[in-house]
């Protein structure tokens, strides 16, 4: 994506975009979704933990499936991030709770399987978060049943942090990660299946001074997107925090009249016996962007199989490399003239 922003007009003097980015082999892509970095910032000045009453305590989310922020959240999966603060707040009524530290997710276009916390709780009330916490994980693991089957949520000792974030801070940060948006808003109505607009809370993470908070949002409709950002905006304003929305690119719009998916319909129709599946993704593809640019390309996206992109179980299957360069080779040879 960085090298596609940084192509700029005028460079490229072909008609014809073939972008290798797909991740079902048979399936030629026409459209995708657009997207927008939401960076959020939330500043305190830390505070010394107490010296006494309160025990160290580390919180950890894990085994969730994670995903493709685009492809995947369709899905359903469970947000380690929104799964935490959750869980956070339901401690605030069990003790009095001090948020010290905060660690979640990774990839700002993968769904966070885990996210962990360091929190000082009331010394005498050790058993009853512990109870809390058990029982939080067989909600969670009950709420996601078919969909996630390996959630875990564990809380044990560890050792006292120096520091922690103001209990005003801690308390509307957690507010604001219960509350922001998170998942499918609006399915597409022109492509039935299809996500039209959705935001994935990927990265929380405290260094001492600021918590910063990333979300990734994707639509192919340019208004619901830039809407979408106003609603994260608003709900981090309310706990103090600042948004900044950037690296905004636009999606691209499918052209069923194509000349050159005519062409790879045919090839592939003539190499395996069958017509390709000709749809879109509501994820970023090159083509959104480098069109931007160049809007008189005829482009289409099409690659191997790749199972769980984004993840450490991410893989390609053997067999669909060959058929897809196969298919290439075809493609090249019958491209249409202009």
């Amino acid at each position: 994506m960085d090298g596609a922003f940084g192509l700029k007009g005028g460079l490229l003097k072909g008609e014809i975009l073939l972008n290798l980015d797909s991740e079902t082999e048979g399936e030629l892509y026409v459209g995708c979704a657009g997207g927008t970095d939401a960076n959020v910032t939330l500043r305190y000045a830390a505070e010394a933990v107490p010296a006494e009453g309160y025990e160290p305590m580390r919180i950890e989310v894990k085994g969730c499936k994670g995903g493709h922020s685009g492809i995947q959240i369709i899905c359903q999966r469970a947000n380690a991030n929104r799964l935490l603060f959750r869980l956070i707040r339901m401690l605030g009524r069990v003790t009095d709770l001090k948020l010290c530290s905060v660690d979640g997710g990774g990839l700002r276009n993968a769904i966070p399987r885990e996210a962990e916390a360091v929190v000082m709780v009331g010394a005498g009330d050790v058993q009853a978060v512990e109870r809390t916490v058990e029982a939080f994980e067989k909600i969670v693991a009950a709420e996601f049943a078919g969909i996630e089957d390996s959630i875990s949520v564990k809380i044990s000792a560890t050792e006292r942090p120096e520091s922690m974030i103001p209990d005003a801070a801690a308390d509307k940060l957690a507010a604001a990660m219960v509350a922001c948006p998170d998942g499918v808003e609006r399915m597409s109505e022109a492509m039935p299946g299809l996500v039209e607009t959705s935001t994935n809370l990927a990265r929380v993470v405290s260094d001492g001074r600021c918590v910063k908070m990333q979300c990734l949002l994707r639509s192919s409709v340019n208004s619901a997107k830039e809407a979408l950002g106003e609603a994260i905006s608003a709900v981090m304003d309310l706990a103090g925090a600042a948004t900044e929305l950037s690296g905004a690119y636009n999606g691209w719009n499918p052209d069923m009249e194509s000349p050159i998916l005519k062409a790879m319909t045919e090839s592939y129709e003539a190499l395996y016996g069958r017509k390709p599946l000709v749809t879109a993704i509501h994820a970023g593809l090159e083509c959104g962007i480098i069109g931007s640019n160049y809007p008189s390309l005829d482009m289409i996206s099409f690659g191997p199989t790749i199972c769980y992109p984004h993840s450490p179980d991410e893989k390609v299957e053997i067999a669909s490399v060959g058929k897809f360069y196969d298919f290439l080779v075809h493609t090249l040879r019958n491209v249409p003239r202009k």
